[in-house]
């Protein structure tokens, strides 16, 4: 089968495509054929050798949709699935076929192509851990999210959305973003000062801050007495500070999210969840641009320049993602 393979850590120029043997599925395995595999920031990152426990030479790829070519019960099945050790500890996604844990695995949505299912996974696995799971937020509260316009941040937008809680985004940028009621421009507002006008002063319920950095602080500040504050990434800032005392007179929360300390069990009732959001139209999946996989290094580069507009999602045939395509960019 074919392989995107690295053997060296490095930039996505370390990738190549190789020829490799098609892995057997051991106990509680499965093997899918690779229909779809979307690219993630992480693993650029995990090609990069940022991540302590990858081994190589490596496959990477955590996200995918497929069939089920041999697995107890689920042979011929249509799924999707995500795993945290996948690409790091075994081989990824980014292959024509993939060998994962049989209970990550879920029917792929009947409202998704193979393509869009491929790329719900770390994103809305993400959101929803943080949102969900860590935060427990409840209909009619607010919730602040940092970094709104990324990909786990629209996520996250909709899983509260789902849940009927109240969104106030946050980005460098003041247009619109679907689904939240109110946009705070982070490069030209204090974050704090627009989300107590915002709220009457009162704060927000819960903040789920996906960048971390100098807006950590002014985002803990954002929350009313008894919030809760989720913190999942600080890319090149990995140290922050705030004031402790009023962190404790506020009786504030805070909690960390690292999905890719996640186990299998919790990854699929994550996906289960997720699933019945995507069949009731609850969620709806990210705009893509689907890649042949021949063109997996393009793609890899695109995401590490941070040039790509829409998500990276690799395809084993071409054909049928031309007509995907169309009708992923019209959804």
């Amino acid at each position: 089968m074919k392989s995107l393979r690295f053997d060296e850590f490095g930039p996505p120029s370390v990738l190549r495509i190789e020829e490799v043997a098609i892995p057997d599925p051991g106990e509680g395995e499965a093997l899918v054929l690779v229909k779809a595999a979307a690219i993630n920031p992480s693993d650029i990152g995990n090609v990069a050798g940022h991540f302590k426990k990858t081994t190589l030479p490596r496959t990477p790829g955590r996200d995918f949709a497929g069939m089920v070519v041999r697995g107890l019960h689920h042979e011929g099945a249509e799924v999707w699935g995500s795993s945290p050790n996948l690409g790091i500890v075994r081989d990824g996604s980014h292959a024509e076929y993939v060998v994962v844990p049989v209970e990550t695995l879920s029917l792929k949505p009947k409202p998704l192509n193979m393509a869009q299912a491929a790329a719900i996974g770390v994103p809305y696995i993400t959101a929803w851990a943080s949102v969900v799971s860590a935060a427990q937020i409840q209909p009619g509260e607010t919730i602040l999210i940092v970094g709104a316009a990324g990909a786990v941040g629209q996520a996250a937008t909709q899983i509260a959305n789902w849940k009927q809680a109240r969104v106030i985004g946050a980005d460098m940028r003041s247009d619109p973003i679907p689904g939240t009621e109110s946009v705070v421009d982070t490069k030209t507002e204090d974050l704090r000062e627009r989300v107590l006008e915002l709220t009457a002063g009162r704060g927000v319920d819960a903040v789920f801050d996906t960048v971390g950095g100098d807006l950590f602080e002014p985002a803990l500040r954002s929350l009313r007495r008894g919030g809760r504050q989720v913190a999942i990434a600080s890319p090149g800032h990995p140290q922050v500070s705030f004031n402790l005392i009023d962190f404790y007179h506020n009786f504030s929360r805070l909690l960390g999210v690292d999905s890719f300390g996640l186990t299998s069990r919790q990854v699929a009732e994550i996906e289960e969840e997720l699933t019945r959001g995507f069949e009731t139209g609850a969620l709806k999946p990210p705009p893509i641009e689907i890649v042949p996989f021949e063109k997996a290094l393009d793609a890899y580069s695109r995401v590490a320049a941070r040039q790509a507009k829409l998500k990276q999602v690799l395809s084993f045939d071409w054909r049928d993602g031309q007509q995907e395509n169309s009708e992923s960019k019209n959804h």
